[in-house]
């Protein structure tokens, strides 16, 4: 893990710490070019060229922000979404990983038609 972005989590409940482990970990599973991992504006960001995800840790809760990513269908309606278009996961609430997964690797494969 980037030094800067172990250190800025780990200000963080130990459930939030563990919420964010098994987020960026499906994160990694889920794509097959390693994204770069470093700080955005504070924000933890993994960067493949300019397409990125973020999970941005609250103290019950992390919001994930990816590129091009549209929450809208039932698998995401036990979700909140934030009004600037991030998904809220919570602690205690289930991973919807199959559906992370997915989002995940669009969001990296949207620049390849850009390369």
């Amino acid at each position: 893990m980037d030094e800067k972005v172990k250190e800025y989590i780990s200000k963080y409940p130990p459930e939030i710490i563990d919420l964010y482990g098994k987020l960026r970990a499906l994160l990694y599973e889920s794509v097959s070019e390693r994204p770069e991992e470093k700080l955005w504006a504070k924000l933890p960001s993994y960067y493949v060229e300019d397409a990125f995800v973020r999970l941005i840790p609250f103290k019950d809760h992390i919001n994930i922000q990816a590129c091009g990513a549209e929450w809208q269908g039932d698998e995401w309606q036990d979700y909140k979404k934030t009004p600037k278009g991030m998904l809220q996961i919570f602690v205690g609430q289930a991973i919807p990983c199959d559906g992370l997964k997915r989002i995940f690797r669009e969001a990296y494969n949207l620049q390849e038609g850009l390369r």
